[in-house]
């Protein structure tokens, strides 16, 4: 059977920001009639290229052409032009409005005395219904929609412009599983009518049920194109991480077997610990002097499941135990007030302080958790920098030099300090490594190992699979935002163990 003719060609796609090549001749081709998945993990380029196809950025090298003709996309509106329509993972509509009035904001019907609404109402619900969502008022607000619901009008008025291609962005994030199945009709639909539609999603599941051709990309560059029912979920796990399933090296543990005697209690203890949306309820028990991993892939939950330790974010189901007794930890400085710390996984924008010096910057955590109307001696301030600086070999040994003149790797290494000055027996770690160099890198890893072989119990979060499996006592596994296993680690567990839970098909959460 002949392929029908793409109607988008991106030919060797580059761009470059100042320092970084975001982009490397990367191709990508949508067909009519098919949805076509983008797939890679966190800094594998997938928002660059939509965004190049959108007209958001300007692309340095390369070719796109859509229904034929080549196009130089100056922003938004050239791409709208082509008939290339996004519907983003936060629904950009405006919920002061009506339903009818955000599907056909900035394409109203006009007559000789301005907008009429009368016609303007009627061409949204036209718009509906090809959706199947002709049940719904035009003239009720926006925001007496659920979030699912508001997913669909985004589409509708997409949809109005008559675009060939859809992009749909992380469009599942925040529905349930019946509400992803609606949503999954439309897009079945609006495929059957020969829409090329681009789909991105973190939900391996979800790629799976709905995508018939998948794109994998990796540090900016495209690994390749294959047919979905064609690529085993391990493979495609394995060209996304960059490593061969069938090669992984075994990876023996650094830390001593640690037995665990029997009588011993855990210090955090969760039961059917959930928010919806976000993490489904899950199991897990921490013990002092524990290193505990979480592995998944990319938007697998691990960050969410962290949070609600942390307090960060409110569960909505099941309890928390501290110490065999109920616990509420609601907020950060609650959980800072039961000694649980938690360093973010990101470092820019929710954990330094770029203006501010180290010594600054180290000390706030102290400095919250005795609040803001007793502050810290500068003479505590400076003994507690010397001490951090010279256990975690922060370069260079400068207190008062701005953070934001430090390396990625020793901006990381102030952040693990601000935490361990509160003195944690918790301390949750999300991607402390991420984006630092090798050196930097193993000074971290050598730091949890300490501190877990001193009693403090540790959550380690990393998108690198062998480095949870080398640090961890057991591995919490989580795929689609569920908690999917959990391993004790062995000289048996290795990399790809953990791989091949996270493929595995039809796994109970």
């Amino acid at each position: 059977m002949t392929e029908p003719e793409p109607v988008v060609q991106m030919t060797g796609i580059s761009i470059e920001f100042p320092g970084v090549k975001a982009l490397q001749d990367v191709d990508l081709t949508l067909r009519p009639g098919e949805v076509h998945a983008l797939m890679g993990e966190n800094g594998a380029g997938k928002s660059t290229l939509i965004k190049a196809l959108t007209g958001v950025y300007r692309i340095d090298g390369g070719t796109i052409v859509v229904d034929g003709q080549q196009r130089d996309l100056g922003g938004t509106a050239d791409a709208q032009g082509a008939g290339i329509a996004t519907v983003y993972q936060e629904v950009n509509l405006c919920t002061n409005l009506s339903i009818g009035e955000n599907v056909m904001l900035g394409h109203e019907a006009r007559g000789p005395l301005g907008v009429s609404w009368r016609r303007t109402h009627a061409l949204a619900r036209q718009a509906l219904a090809k959706l199947g969502l002709e049940h719904l008022d035009t003239r009720a607000p926006l925001s007496s929609l659920s979030i699912a619901l508001q997913q669909l009008v985004a589409i509708s008025r997409a949809m109005v412009v008559d675009c060939k291609v859809l992009i749909l962005d992380e469009p599942t994030s925040s529905l349930d599983a019946h509400e992803v199945e609606n949503l999954f009709a439309v897009i079945r639909r609006l495929r059957d009518e020969g829409v090329a539609i681009l789909f991105v999603s973190h939900f391996l599941d979800q790629v799976y049920a709905i995508t018939d051709r998948l794109t994998v990309l990796r540090n900016g560059q495209r690994v390749g194109e294959y047919l979905t029912r064609e690529l085993p979920r391990n493979e495609l796990i394995s060209l996304m991480i960059g490593k061969d399933f069938a090669t992984l090296a075994s990876l023996a543990s650094e830390r001593e077997e640690r037995v665990r005697d029997a009588a011993e209690k855990p210090l955090l203890e969760a039961r059917g610990l959930g928010r919806r949306g976000s993490v489904q309820p899950a199991d897990l028990e921490i013990y002092p002097g524990e290193v505990v991993g979480f592995a998944g892939l990319l938007g697998s939950g691990r960050t969410e499941l962290a949070r609600l330790l942390y307090g960060a974010d409110r569960p909505d189901a099941g309890e928390l135990h501290l110490d065999g007794k109920r616990a509420t930890v609601g907020s950060p400085v609650a959980a800072l007030a039961n000694r649980v710390a938690f360093s973010t996984e990101n470092r820019r924008d929710e954990g330094i302080i770029a203006d501010l010096s180290v010594r600054e910057n180290l000390i706030l955590a102290v400095q919250a958790k005795r609040g803001w109307m007793r502050p810290l001696p500068r003479r505590e301030q400076d003994e507690l920098c010397a001490k951090y600086i010279a256990e975690l070999n922060i370069r260079p040994a400068d207190a008062e030099r701005p953070i934001k003149n430090l390396s990625g790797g020793n901006q990381q290494k102030v952040l693990l300090a601000r935490w361990l000055a509160t003195a944690p027996r918790l301390l949750i770690l999300d991607e402390p490594t991420r984006g630092i160099d090798v050196g930097a890198k193993a000074e971290i890893q050598e730091a949890v190992v300490a501190l877990a072989s001193e009693g403090m119990a540790v959550v380690f979060i990393s998108s690198e699979l062998e480095e949870v499996v080398r640090l961890s006592d057991r591995i919490v596994v989580l795929r689609d935002h569920h908690q999917v296993d959990v391993v004790v680690n062995g000289p048996e567990v290795t990399a790809d163990t953990i791989v091949t839970i996270i493929a595995r098909e039809g796994e109970a959460a």
